[in-house]
């Protein structure tokens, strides 16, 4: 890429069109290859790493007076693991008139109390933006995010209320592993223990399981890309807990996404058998 071609003061951040002519770039040139559009009227060097931000910055200066970065947008600047900006999601006044391409807006007026900075944009609070996710997305995906802050101490329990408040688990340590324990508390099953630690007739720790039934000492694992890169200590700690008594299932993300009805009825068929002695 010709860094000589690009004037120093276009070489940082965004700037708009009037900026870009003044340093003698053309609305023409704007549209090569050394340029990018990240929103209404706003462009940076090609060579800027790609950042959500800058997206999210070129949308916060249209913003009205009264108006926030809301849902998932929100969530992700509470320092939450969600897609930001497909699309940019903003709730502004009833009567505002903003538009823009891959926008998501909601009008209605928020109390100021509901509007919190963080990184420089105004946001919903993180109370304000777990309940509107949790009236528009799935129960799954609402928990997932809820989950997500309550491990990083962005909430309490008792602050999430409705839906999210019972089926929420402030244990619940990734997004697959919560979404595989809702797989089954939805299908009908009891509530499995989150994140417990097991121990052998010794009292000697062998391990920690993702989701566990005590009654039939049956340990549910979800296995993601970390455990590939560890598989022989996984299976080893495995092995441990067969010895002393466990029923280990383990599960993938192609389980969890493309087949949770197997899922369910594996973990159901145990259930349905007589506990196992030596109750942990």
């Amino acid at each position: 890429m010709a860094i000589a071609r690009v004037p120093a003061q276009l070489r940082e951040g965004m700037f708009s069109i009037a900026e870009a002519e003044r340093a003698g770039v053309s609305r023409w040139q704007l549209r090569s290859s050394l340029w990018r559009r990240v929103g209404p009227g706003a462009n940076v060097w090609a060579g800027v790493p790609d950042d959500p931000l800058l997206a999210i910055e070129a949308i916060r200066q249209r913003l009205p007076e009264g108006a926030a970065f809301a849902g998932r947008t929100a969530a992700w600047l509470h320092g939450l693991d969600v897609p930001p900006c497909d699309p940019i999601e903003v709730i502004v006044p009833a009567c505002s008139g903003l538009s823009a391409r891959r926008l998501w807006i909601s009008r209605a007026c928020v109390e100021p109390v509901d509007i919190v900075q963080r990184r420089g944009m105004p946001v919903t609070s993180i109370v304000r933006t777990l309940r509107d996710l949790s009236r528009r997305l799935s129960v799954v995906e609402a928990v997932v995010i809820a989950e997500m802050a309550l491990h990083q101490d962005l909430v309490d329990l008792g602050t999430l209320g409705g839906r999210l408040s019972k089926f929420a688990e402030p244990k619940s340590e990734s997004p697959m592993e919560s979404r595989l324990r809702m797989s089954l508390v939805l299908a009908g099953l009891p509530r499995p223990q989150a994140q417990v630690p097991l121990y052998d007739d010794q009292g000697r720790f062998l391990g920690r399981a993702d989701l566990y039934y005590p009654t039939h000492r049956l340990v549910i694992e979800y296995d993601g890309g970390t455990h590939r890169d560890r598989m022989i200590e996984d299976n080893r700690r495995q092995n441990r807990l067969v010895r002393a008594g466990f029923l280990v299932l383990r599960f993938t993300a192609p389980d969890v996404l493309g087949a949770p009805e197997s899922v369910v009825a594996q973990v159901r068929g145990v259930l349905a058998q007589r506990p196992r002695a030596h109750i942990s």
